[in-house]
């Protein structure tokens, strides 16, 4: 077994190895130095990147994919029973590793930070990663996207701090016992895993519970969901940060200054003022939460505030893609209401006056059918929208669900809505809409994020 690896993870096989927290882990262990495989629906720039550590990546899933030698096989809540490599490890015995173990095992001698939350995680866990590294400690990190720089969704540090995402949609976020939690929001959504706010309150509960002795929770003071989570959690060590007065880490001001942001803090005593590179309140709490992290795990805040301005985005979350007839294009990868609104009000703050195009495919069905009507009046921020279908991911369709509940709502709080059924006339549909000045989003978690560069061709073309 290479050295530094868990029990039966020295020769692993990942099922769906091109998602973005099953690659992440991947790429830990193949720079552990594990001979790492898998399979994927289909190529990718991050099955290349995986090839490029030495990692066998298959397209497409056949029961001849999985190694005669393969010492496990990893799998996420994504992974449908009937999957044939699935059905192949269990003829063989070959054990079944949820992602979420496979992580939990990474962060074994380590210092674990995790983050969690309905929206926020990658945001903060890329902050976090960024300004440690930034500082020279070398921090371990799995995220559930790609940052601009270094361009990787997961890295082996050599340092003791292992920064990690983690992900309440299946309650995998039980698997972890970090030294430090951060709890951005608490908020029903993943509706196919849980029925009321009551069920992820325990859920949270649960994960908060997983600190260790000693450690500390880092929740919202703002957010209604964290301030109700933490009144049920009076025995843990908790640091609150927010705008509200009672917080601990206490936010005095958020400038907004183009693509930037100036923050202020209130940090024991100290006022602090630090930029946060990408615009939109939301992102500057999250950086504070990040500060708010950092100094519980004993980085200094005159070193860690800084450090923050080092962050420049992750992809998908309001990425520029491009300019072209002059008219940006930016990805959102926005996908509930909240962080629907959080993104446009963010764009309308830095946008002087502009227009914002929206083009938003909405995300799963169950999601549709219990939020499609925030989702639509999320859309009646923008100046004009274009609805897709409904992108499936895991689910099957539900009788009655489509995006029409979204327009229907949309509609009524005043939007211009357009629907769209043929996601290839998207190009040309906003190229016709689009004038110079204008930003134009992508939006949603599904293949939406495809259009942006079709659509910077159409407008150069015009």
């Amino acid at each position: 077994m290479a050295p530094g690896l868990p029990i039966a993870m020295d020769r692993p096989h990942f099922i769906g190895i091109g998602g973005a927290g099953m690659s992440g882990i991947a790429k830990i262990l193949a720079q552990r130095g594990a001979k790492v495989a898998g399979s994927d629906a289909k190529e990718s720039p991050t099955a290349d990147a995986l090839r490029a550590l030495g990692v066998t990546v298959h397209i497409g899933h056949a029961a001849e994919h999985l190694a005669d030698d393969a010492t496990c096989v990893v799998v996420s809540s994504a992974i449908r029973a009937d999957n044939p490599e699935l059905a192949r490890a269990a003829e063989r015995d070959i054990p079944v590793v949820h992602r979420s173990d496979a992580l939990a095992s990474l962060m074994d001698g380590l210092r674990p930070i995790a983050v969690a939350g309905t929206h926020g995680k990658t945001t903060t866990t890329s902050m976090l990663a960024v300004s440690l590294s930034q500082l020279g400690l070398e921090p371990s990190y799995a995220i559930g996207g790609d940052l601009d720089a270094p361009g990787s969704n997961a890295l082996h540090g050599t340092g003791d701090i292992f920064v990690a995402e983690a992900d309440e949609s299946d309650r995998s976020f039980h698997k972890y016992a970090p030294e430090v939690a951060i709890v951005l929001n608490v908020e029903l959504d993943h509706h196919a895993n849980y029925a009321s706010m009551e069920e992820i309150y325990d859920s949270f509960e649960t994960f908060a519970g997983k600190i260790r002795p000693g450690g500390t929770l880092v929740i919202s003071a703002d957010q209604e969901g964290a301030r109700e989570l933490t009144r049920r959690l009076p025995s843990v060590r908790t640091v609150t940060y927010g705008e509200a007065a009672d917080a601990d880490v206490r936010v005095l001001g958020i400038v907004p200054q183009g693509l930037k942001s100036e923050v202020t803090v209130l940090l024991d005593g100290t006022e602090r003022t630090f930029t946060v590179s990408v615009p939109g309140r939301h992102y500057a709490l999250n950086a504070v939460a990040a500060l708010a992290a950092g100094v519980a795990m004993g980085i200094p805040a005159p070193e860690l505030a800084p450090a923050l301005a080092a962050y420049t985005g992750v992809k998908r979350r309001l990425q520029l893609k491009g300019e072209a007839a002059g008219v940006q294009v930016i990805d959102s990868y926005a996908h509930h209401p909240t962080e629907m609104t959080a993104d446009l009000e963010a764009m309308r703050a830095a946008a002087d006056g502009a227009r914002i195009l929206v083009v938003f495919q909405p995300h799963l069905f169950s999601r549709t059918q219990e939020l499609g009507k925030e989702m639509g009046q999320s859309l009646a921020l923008a100046d004009a929208s274009v609805v897709l279908d409904i992108y499936p991911a895991r689910e099957d369709p539900v009788p009655g669900v489509t995006s029409e509940l979204i327009i229907e709502a949309a509609r009524s709080a005043g939007a211009d809505v357009t629907p769209l059924h043929d996601k290839s006339q998207v190009p040309a549909v906003i190229a016709g809409m689009a004038k110079p000045g204008d930003l134009v989003l992508t939006m949603g978690a599904g293949d939406v994020t495809d259009l942006g560069p079709l659509i910077l061709d159409h407008l150069q073309s015009k």
